[in-house]
C-alpha cells in the first residue's frame, strides 16, 4: 500500500513539473541589458533579444523611451518595414538586422530608459527595458593658489587655493589634499566651499575653494585638489598640480657671518658681512661697529638694508673689531640682533738687519736677519734679485764675498695659515774694492784705416770710470756693478803699431790692460803670394827638366872629377831670378823658402 502511494506521488510530481515547464516554454520572453554606458558623442547600441515558443515569428516590434513617466514611441517595425516616428531622435536612429536599436551622437539628454516591446500574435506581447547612461570625462582640474601672502598672525582662516573641473557628466566632486593627505572640514581651521554649475550643454562644472589657517611650517607645504567621477561602475580620479602659498611669519633667529671666513681675511681684501633672519618677508637690517670707547658706529650707509649685506672694501688692520646686525620686523615691530668678530690678518714692520753694517770688501762675510710682526705664525724665505729662492729661515749667511756676489736680496715673509698674505723687504749687499777688468777685446785683428770697436768691461764698487789712451767715440753701459766701454776708432799706423790701453779707476784703485792690434792682410796680397808660389814651382820644374836632358846627352859629365856647382851664379850667365813682393806673414815666407831649398837639393843630386 505504501509503495503504491509513493509511486502515485512521483507520477503526480513529474506531471506537475512537466505542466509548469510546458507553461513556461509557451510564454514570449524579451531580454535586454539592464544598463548601457556610452561616452557623450558616441553611438549607443541597445540590444533586444526575444524568444517566441515553437520558433514562431514576431508580429511587430516597438521601441519607446520614457519621458516624465510617459512613453514616447521611437519606431514601429513590422516584417521588413520600419516606421520611424517624428521625435528628437529622428535621423539618429538605426535598427539592425537583429532588431537592436543604435543611437548616434548621443548627448547627456539621452540618458533615459528605453523599452523594447515585441508582439507575437497568439503568443501575446512581451517587453523589457534598458537604462542608457551617458558619461563625459571631466577636464583635468585647474588649481589657482592665493596670490596674496598669508600671515600666520591672521586671526581668521584665509583662502589657500581654488580648484575647477569643467564639462563632466555625471556631476563629479572635488577633494583637497595637503602634503598628500586629504583635508576634512574642521571648525576654525579648515573650510571647503563647493559649487556645481550645469552648463547649457548639460555638462557640469564643479568648483571648490579651500580656506585654512597656516603656520610657519606651511611655508614648505604643497596643496592639490582631486576630481572624482564614475565610469562604468568604477570610481576614477584626476589630480591637479601641486601649489605652494606664500606664508608671512616673523623672524625667530638671526645669523651674522663674515664672507670669506674671518680666519682667512687679510689686509687688502674685500669682505662681506652677511646677516640672515628666518622671517618672511625679510626684516630691515641695520649694521654697527663697536668703537674703542664702547660706543657703536652706524654703518647702515655702507650696507644694503634689504638684503642684509655690509660691504667692506680694501680692509686694513683697523677694520678689525666687533660688528653687530640688528633686525626690525615691520609686522610686529620685533627686534633681534647678532654680533660677530672680524679679524683682519696682517704683516707689518718687515725689516732686514745686516751684520756687519760697515762697508764690505771682497773676501768678507755677512749675516742678514729678517724680522716682522703679525698676529699669525710666519715663515721666511730669501730670494735673489732674479726671484730665485736661495734659503729659508729668518737668517741668511753669505761668505767669501766678491763683486759677483753683490746683489739685491729680498726677505719674503709668508703667513701659511692665511693664503696670499705676504710681504717682502729688499736689501743691497754691496762689496767694495778697486776695479777688476773682466773682459777685453785683445788680441784684435784689424786692417789699417778701417773703423773698429774696442771693448773693455770691468767690475767694481763704487762705480768706476773708464779712460782710453787713444782718441775715439766711447759709449758706456752699466749692468748692475759691471761697466762696459765701447770705443769706436779708426785704425792708424801708430795705433796698429802701439795698440790701445784701457784704464779703469775708482776711489779705491786703478786697473788697466793693453789691447794688442794685429795687421790682417788684404785678400789681394794673399792672392799675389799664391801666384808667386805657383810660378816658382813651375820654374824649378822646368830647370830640373833641362838638367836631366843635358845629362842624358852627355853634356854634363857624371862623377866626382867632372862635378860642377850649377847653383853658383858664375856657372851660368842665364840665371833665372824670381822676385816675390808680398806682405805675407813670416810663416808664409818660410814656406816659400823651404820649397826652394828642396828644389836645390834635387838639382845637386
Amino acid at each position: 500500500m505504501a509503495g503504491g502511494r509513493r509511486a502515485a506521488g512521483l507520477a503526480l510530481g513529474w506531471g506537475c513539473c512537466l505542466l509548469l515547464c510546458c507553461a513556461a516554454a509557451s510564454k514570449l520572453e524579451v531580454s535586454m541589458p539592464a544598463v548601457v554606458e556610452v561616452e557623450s558623442g558616441g553611438t549607443a547600441r541597445i540590444e533586444c533579444n526575444f524568444y517566441i515558443p515553437g520558433n514562431g515569428s514576431y508580429t511587430y516590434i516597438n521601441w519607446f523611451y520614457i519621458d516624465r513617466n510617459h512613453r514616447v514611441r521611437l519606431c514601429h517595425i513590422t516584417g521588413s518595414e520600419i516606421l520611424e516616428e517624428n521625435t528628437d531622435y529622428k535621423g539618429r536612429l538605426l535598427v539592425g538586422e537583429d532588431k537592436a536599436l543604435s543611437i548616434s551622437r548621443v548627448t547627456v539628454q539621452d540618458a533615459r530608459t528605453f523599452v523594447c516591446q515585441v508582439g507575437a500574435g497568439s503568443h501575446g506581447m512581451g517587453e523589457n527595458r534598458t537604462e542608457l547612461h551617458i558619461y563625459k570625462l571631466p577636464e583635468a582640474p585647474e588649481i589657482t593658489a592665493s596670490s596674496a601672502g598669508i600671515s600666520v598672525q591672521s586671526s581668521g582662516i584665509s583662502q589657500i587655493a581654488q580648484c575647477v573641473s569643467r564639462n563632466g557628466f555625471p556631476p563629479p566632486n572635488i577633494t583637497w589634499h595637503k602634503n598628500g593627505e586629504q583635508l576634512q572640514p574642521e571648525e576654525k581651521t579648515v573650510k571647503i566651499l563647493g559649487t556645481l554649475t550645469r552648463e547649457s550643454s548639460g555638462l557640469y562644472t564643479v568648483s571648490s575653494t579651500l580656506f585654512a589657517q597656516v603656520t610657519r611650517e606651511d611655508r614648505n607645504s604643497f596643496y592639490h585638489c582631486t576630481v572624482h567621477y564614475w565610469l562604468r561602475g568604477q570610481r576614477r580620479a584626476m589630480e591637479s598640480q601641486r601649489v605652494n602659498v606664500t606664508v608671512f611669519y616673523p623672524a625667530q633667529h638671526v645669523k651674522l657671518q663674515v664672507v670669506p671666513s674671518s680666519t682667512l681675511v687679510k689686509e687688502g681684501d674685500d669682505v662681506k658681512l652677511v646677516c640672515e633672519a628666518d622671517g618672511n618677508p625679510a626684516p630691515v637690517f641695520t649694521f654697527y661697529k663697536r668703537e674703542p670707547d664702547d660706543s657703536w658706529e652706524d654703518l647702515t650707509s655702507l650696507a644694503d638694508t634689504n638684503s642684509g649685506v655690509l660691504n667692506l672694501h680694501d680692509v686694513t688692520k683697523s677694520s678689525s673689531g666687533l660688528y653687530r646686525c640688528q633686525t626690525l620686523d615691520l609686522d610686529d615691530m620685533g627686534q633681534l640682533e647678532k654680533d660677530v668678530e672680524l679679524v683682519v690678518n696682517y704683516i707689518e714692520g718687515v725689516r732686514v738687519k745686516m751684520e756687519p753694517s760697515s762697508p764690505l770688501q771682497e773676501g768678507d762675510s755677512v749675516r742678514l736677519s729678517c724680522d716682522a710682526h703679525s698676529p699669525v705664525a710666519l715663515d721666511y724665505q730669501w730670494r735673489d734679485e732674479k726671484g730665485r729662492k736661495v734659503a729659508e729661515g729668518n737668517q741668511l749667511f753669505l761668505s767669501n764675498l766678491t763683486f759677483e756676489t753683490s746683489s739685491n736680496f729680498s726677505c719674503k715673509v709668508i703667513a701659511p695659515s692665511v693664503p696670499g698674505l705676504e710681504q717682502s723687504k729688499q736689501v743691497a749687499v754691496a762689496v767694495q774694492g778697486k776695479p777688476r777688468i773682466v773682459a777685453i777685446s785683445s788680441p784684435l785683428y784689424v786692417r789699417q784705416d778701417e773703423v773698429v770697436n774696442l771693448t773693455c768691461k770691468a767690475i767694481a764698487f763704487p762705480r768706476p770710470s773708464v779712460h782710453w789712451n787713444v782718441n775715439g767715440t766711447a759709449h758706456e753701459y752699466i749692468d748692475n756693478q759691471h761697466i762696459a766701454s765701447n770705443l769706436t776708432v779708426r785704425v792708424s799706423h801708430d795705433l796698429l803699431r802701439a795698440g790701445a790701453m784701457c784704464r779703469v779707476s775708482n776711489a779705491l784703485g786703478v786697473s788697466e790692460k793693453h789691447i794688442q792690434l794685429l795687421d790682417q792682410k788684404t785678400p789681394e796680397s794673399k792672392g799675389v803670394i799664391i801666384v808667386a808660389i805657383i810660378v816658382s814651382i813651375l820654374v824649378v820644374a822646368v830647370l830640373g827638366s833641362v838638367i836631366y836632358f843635358l845629362h842624358k846627352k852627355g853634356k854634363i859629365p857624371c862623377g866626382r872629377a867632372g862635378k860642377q856647382d850649377i847653383t853658383k851664379p858664375e856657372a851660368r850667365k842665364d840665371k833665372i831670378v824670381v822676385e816675390v813682393k808680398s806682405d805675407k806673414l813670416s810663416e808664409e815666407a818660410g814656406l816659400l823658402q823651404g820649397a826652394n831649398s828642396e828644389k836645390r837639393s834635387a838639382a845637386d843630386q
